[in-house]
């Protein structure tokens, strides 16, 4: 029986520059991003509300006022001019064809505070097994008008149990709470990367580093301060390593995931597939 990997992401940072509402939607209604993000972040502070809540609110409201289309396709179509890092595009078929050759079967994911709308329309949805992400509610006429979804940095850990356990179905809670014996769990922690970019990703980094996986910090280029972050977080042990969120071929990012899948395989050889199941 093949073993498998399961990689899971963080976006906004991680897998493209910046917050994914800069590269279409704000622009679009000729929005600054600072007073779009000061106005939402002063709004969650006021009313002591979660802030992923209190952006979703703000976009709505944006929306409405400059009478932009808010179907679930509209949003999509945002998504469709994200920009990505350096090789993310390429990375899901180089990466499948790696752990292929090692007698894997790689799994990917997305898990962010982002709107799961305009993941599903940017380049590389085709390559993603699952997205967890903010979403909208739709009324009968197939419209926006709030939040069904909200993925914070504390619930972000929660989709790595339903990865973990193969509770895919968001509307039901039992299957990710009930006991299942770590030898049935579909992707043991340890065989588990989760590749994220700050502080907003601790939870994850630190479960997934804790029950054995592995744990990836990225930062951007020409940027001193995420740099200096990353190596904080390997300090604290949040993560096993901060690279540049460069996701090209022969780069250190892609050279840190295959030394993992190195040992992953060579752990199956060792001790049978299966092994280190965690909890």
């Amino acid at each position: 029986m093949s073993t498998t990997v399961a990689i899971a992401y963080d976006f906004d940072g991680t897998l493209a520059p910046g917050n994914m509402q800069e590269h279409v939607f704000l622009p679009k209604l000729g929005i600054d991003p600072p007073r779009f993000w000061e106005r939402s972040n002063r709004l969650a502070a006021e009313q002591q509300g979660d802030r992923t809540l209190t952006y979703m609110h703000e976009m709505l409201e944006e929306a409405r006022h400059a009478r932009e289309p808010m179907r679930r396709q509209d949003w999509v179509e945002h998504g469709r001019g994200i920009h990505l890092f350096p090789g993310v595009e390429d990375w899901f078929a180089r990466i499948n064809a790696a752990g292929t050759a090692r007698g894997l079967i790689m799994k990917h994911y997305v898990i962010s505070s982002g709107l799961r709308e305009m993941i599903e329309g940017s380049t590389i949805r085709p390559y993603l097994d699952a997205v967890f992400a903010s979403g909208f509610l739709y009324d009968g006429s197939g419209v926006a008008v709030g939040a069904a979804v909200a993925v914070n940095y504390t619930t972000k850990t929660q989709f790595l149990f339903r990865i973990n356990k193969g509770a895919m179905d968001l509307a039901d809670d039992r299957a990710v709470n009930a006991f299942q014996p770590p030898e049935q769990r579909v992707v043991p922690f340890p065989n588990m990367v989760f590749i994220g970019d700050g502080d907003t990703d601790i939870p994850c980094f630190r479960l997934v580093r804790e029950q054995g996986g592995h744990s990836i910090a990225v930062f951007p280029p020409d940027d001193p301060q995420r740099a200096a972050n990353g190596q904080r977080l390997i300090a604290e042990k949040r993560v096993h390593c901060a690279v540049l969120a460069d996701y090209s071929a022969g780069g250190e990012l892609e050279r840190r995931v295959l030394a993992v899948l190195d040992l992953i395989a060579a752990r199956d050889v060792i001790t049978g597939p299966g092994a280190g199941r965690g909890a």
